[in-house]
């Protein structure tokens, strides 16, 4: 009997889900395992086969850990929130929700049909107020807290003002704003209750600020670093521009040492963690004040006097007597104080254009060089020299003060910028070399043209330097950190509201409040349509009577696409509580996520964010662990194979007849390649009806100039997998023809799961025929063309044994190693020697049967079945000991070599004396006839390797 797949998945998904198969216990004496999927947002698209490669793998793990005695949390849901689906809703007018709900739907089902062992009673969704309500409840938290250096962790906001009341800022460390002001006790105590909540609102671990962010104005909205690719939005191509807005902030640098050291705890590969430090960009340096120079007319002539200062963060004080230039970020406050007139017409053409170009680009852009100077001077505080102010997009307003001391002789990018600009370059150690020719940033040596450091080398020199600033109030020693606060806030509709209301007063105009915890979740408004108001508000300004208790206005941004995914994994646990986001006993007992299995793109964001999330949480007492994720693995990509026709150059163009020319019949003709959909191609072969079918605009009236055997071959090249190359796959169709095993057995069989690998239908007709063998260790047909159990409890070979535990301790390793692709590898010679022996023992086969049901759990749940077990158990089994006795040899098979060339093989006990091995050698009819009749000059035998008979 041919085995079914199509019947047998459809039942076993159906009891699954009848039996909540997968539903760990609340109340058990197991030891725990959360293993856990990045959650996907889901796109109108639907899954390709390139999707589900994560999955599988972390299902097989879900599995397996079963199989060896864990309570087992293995759960899925969906980042319901974001732009796709509000884009959507501005072009058909449709509400979000609603094509949300389709595209779930759809994600669904074909998750389903892949036979994962999700507990579906638990899934989320970040768009469900009853999920949403706990995310504005974290972000009132955060609100509601500040973060104490001296504890070194977030504290209600209440311990702040208890020390206000006190002391004053006397004994307060904390995580602030630059310019939150200093006062007594009494100070504090005699402000109006306005006057000391406007004070907190430098301190909150969530805060509004100017910041600047990539504005989409064909959007309306502020996007993510991410969201934008060469300077328009990755979301149809729209141009980005740099602007400073009033935006929700969080305060993620208060975290930021503790991002860092976090890292050495966690299993993670080293390149994730290296691109967060990278991004948190730890800095050990100073702070240094350079006062601007202003020139005014006084008794008729022209004086400079100090008006201000631009302070700058370096990393190398040392440098600073080799200052030649000022460089400011485009955007930076002081610009428009400091153009002079003569300069203002090329400082705001610079600066427009500046607006245009990505964070991300003008990082990334280290070969061209552009700037332009202001016009104004500041002072370096050392040498007392005047040193211009130049503008250059390479600085950001956003990374540390926005400012950059350059020097030339010391930095190559100021190296180039002076030397584009014929500005000085000043040599400061006499062990830089070649400064004509590009920067040295050297340590070595002594310094020279460096006043009072003259003389001294690097390590002498900082601490002299930092103490002459810090004695004049002109600078101190200082950490700095690349990462800057996050922007917490999106002008757009679909996303969490911000529980937000505002009251006219404060120095503002008007000061932020959070709503009474009982009106969570704030839902979002109905709207006329999800555009921007025409006085620019947000999409929610649309919203006719939207306001908290009638009176107030509502915050009308709302929160960002990682809001809802920096804390889900906690939900899971404890999916249907109306009190808390968790309960405490169940966030107590799955305490975080043994392992994560999601791609490399969200190193900086959605890990970075999740990480901070958690250990404020941990602060406040609401979690016990410190981290989120324990064990992170990244699956590398499925690529796609993409398929070509190829059309003689010259026809299929005004209106000449197109002719197309298979693979091997192209030769010497040129021909344009043409992408054709891969599911019309079948090994190589495609289907010419299909094709003209699908594409009427290329092959109308055309010619096929096949091989001689009337196919037509296509050509083949790994790409992405994208509509626009026709090379996606859809899992439907693999389900389908082949079965969701055959589906999870090949994608874990093309390569380490870590690395990119293209997908290859052709390929997949191994897997399947394994499958069908598999099934034939149990079954035959009879004469009568009946399907006949062939299944037998005869007590097992020692040959069979060895076959069955050397699976065993490949795939128990292979799993612990998540080196899924061997596995599959060894079933499959597994199989093949069962098989080869005539093997249908049950002893074999129910252990065999365990083995491949994280693989394929559907033919093997009918098959344990099959096997007298009750239906739906087992998962409820245990995973077979490996017994290495078993793998023992008993005897070995001695190659016999007659000066030096084999002849044949004798089959010896391991334990044989050599002596006695070398006498039923000689005795040997086939040996004996090699010897013709002559007596050996010696015999070696090499115990269990080989016996040379010398002749």
């Amino acid at each position: 009997m041919e085995y079914n797949h199509r019947q047998t998945e459809q039942k076993w998904q159906r009891f699954w889900d009848d039996n909540h198969t997968y539903k760990p216990a609340e109340q058990t004496d197991k030891p725990k395992y959360y293993v856990l999927d990045m959650f996907p947002y889901p796109s109108g698209a639907g899954l390709h086969v390139g999707h589900p490669l994560g999955y599988i793998a972390s299902d097989i793990v879900a599995r397996y850990k079963r199989l060896k005695g864990y309570n087992v949390l293995h759960p899925m849901g969906f980042d319901s929130f974001g732009l796709p689906a509000e884009q959507y809703a501005i072009q058909t007018g449709q509400h979000p929700a609603v094509t949300t709900e389709q595209n779930l739907a759809r994600y669904i089902e074909q998750l389903k049909n892949i036979g994962f062992s999700y507990d579906w009673s638990r899934e989320v969704r970040t768009s469900d107020p009853s999920y949403y309500k706990w995310t504005q409840w974290i972000f009132m938290e955060l609100f509601r807290s500040w973060y104490n250096k001296d504890t070194n962790r977030a504290e209600p906001i209440e311990t702040l003002t208890d020390k206000f009341a006190t002391n004053g800022t006397t004994d307060v460390n904390a995580v602030c704003d630059e310019d939150a002001p200093t006062f007594t006790a009494a100070e504090w105590n005699a402000l109006s209750t306005r006057e000391s909540y406007e004070i907190t609102l430098k301190y909150r671990l969530t805060f509004l600020a100017d910041a600047v962010v990539n504005w989409c104005p064909a959007l309306g909205t502020v996007l993510a670093n991410d969201e934008v690719k060469d300077g328009v939005s990755e979301r149809g191509g729209y141009p980005v521009e740099q602007k400073l807005m009033r935006q929700w902030m969080m305060r993620i640098t208060a975290y930021a040492d503790r991002l860092l050291t976090g890292l050495d705890t966690i299993d993670w590969t080293e390149s994730i963690k290296e691109q967060q430090r990278n991004w948190i960009g730890k800095s050990v340096g100073a702070s240094v004040k350079f006062p601007i120079r202003s020139t005014q007319q006084l008794g008729g002539e022209a004086v400079s006097i100090p008006t201000s200062n631009i302070e700058v963060f370096t990393t190398r004080v040392d440098t600073i007597y080799g200052v030649t230039f000022m460089v400011l970020a485009p955007e930076h406050e002081l610009v428009p104080a400091l153009t002079t007139p003569e300069q203002q017409e090329a400082v705001t053409a610079y600066v427009n254009a500046a607006k245009l170009r990505s964070e991300r680009d003008r990082m990334a852009d280290t070969k061209a060089v552009s700037g332009v100077f202001t016009g104004s001077y500041c002072v370096n505080p050392l040498s007392g020299e005047a040193v211009p102010i130049y503008l250059a997009d390479y600085v950001l307003a956003g990374y540390g003060t926005g400012a950059v001391m350059a020097v030339p002789s010391g930095d190559q990018r100021d190296w180039t910028f002076a030397t584009h600009f014929n500005l000085p370059i000043i040599p400061i150690l006499d062990a830089q070399k070649d400064i004509d020719q590009q920067a040295d940033n050297t340590k070595e040596g002594h310094y020279i043209n460096s006043g009072i450091i003259n003389g001294l080398t690097y390590k002498e020199a900082t601490a002299v330097l930092i103490a002459w600033l810090e004695e004049r109030g002109l600078g101190r020693g200082k950490i700095n950190y690349r990462m800057r606060d996050a922007v917490f806030s999106r002008q757009r509709y679909w996303g969490e509201p911000v529980p937000v209301y505002f009251k006219e007063g404060g120095s503002t105009g008007r000061l932020p409040y959070l709503i009474d915890e009982s009106a969570l979740p704030l839902e979002l408004p109905a709207i006329d349509k999800y555009l921007p108001t025409e006085t620019g508000e947000p999409p929610l300004g649309r919203a006719e009577g939207w306001k908290y208790k009638g009176e107030h206005e509502y915050e009308l941004s709302t929160m960002p696409g990682w809001a809802g995914s920096s804390w889900y994994w906690y939900r899971y646990m404890d999916p249907q509580n109306d009190t808390a986001f968790a309960s405490k006993q169940s966030i107590d007992y799955w305490q975080n996520v043994d392992l994560y299995i999601g791609g490399t793109e969200h190193a900086t964001g959605h890990l970075l964010y999740s990480r901070f999330w958690n250990k404020f949480l941990k602060d406040r007492g609401y979690v016990p662990q410190e981290e989120p994720f324990k064990k992170l693995i990244n699956q590398g990509m499925i690529q796609g194979r993409s398929n070509f026709a190829y059309r003689l150059k010259g026809t299929g163009v005004e209106g000449t007849r197109p002719v197309f020319v298979s693979l091997n019949q192209v030769g010497d003709q040129e021909v344009t390649p043409l992408h054709v959909d891969v599911n019309i191609v079948e090994n190589d072969v495609l289907d010419i009806e299909a094709f003209k079918k699908a594409r009427p605009d290329l092959t109308e009236n055309a010619e096929f100039i096949t091989e001689p055997d009337g196919r037509y071959i296509v050509g083949a090249e790994v790409e992405k997998m994208s509509k626009s190359k026709f090379n996606v796959v859809n899992p439907d169709m693999i389900v389908e023809k082949y079965g969701a095993d055959v589906l999870r057995l090949y994608e874990m069989f093309l390569g380490p799961l870590e690395q990119a690998k293209p997908w290859n239908t052709n390929g997949i007709d191994g897997v399947s025929r394994f499958i069908r063998k598999f099934w034939r260790l149990f079954y035959k047909d009879n004469a009568a063309g009946e399907s006949q159990w062939i299944v037998m409890d005869e007590q097992p070979t020692p040959a069979e044994l060895k076959v069955l535990h050397k699976t065993i301790q490949k795939a128990e390793n292979d799993i612990e190693s998540y080196s899924f692709n061997t596995s599959v590898s060894a079933f499959m010679v597994c199989v093949n020697e069962l098989a080869t022996l005539n093997c249908h023992k049950r002893a074999i086969l129910q252990d065999l049967v365990l083995l491949l049901s994280p693989y394929a759990p559907h033919i093997t749940e009918e098959l344990w079945a099959a096997l007298g077990n009750a239906p739906g158990t087992i998962s409820e089994a245990a995973f077979p000991k490996f017994n290495p006795n078993f793998l023992v040899e008993d005897a070995f098979d001695y190659p016999i070599q007659i000066n030096g060339k084999v002849r044949t093989t004798i089959s010896f006990a391991v334990d044989r004396a050599p002596g006695e091995i070398e006498q039923e050698v000689l005795a040997d009819a086939t040996v004996q006839k090699w010897l013709e009749g002559k007596s050996p000059k010696k015999v070696v035998v090499v115990p269990k390797r080989i016996v040379n008979v010398v002749i």
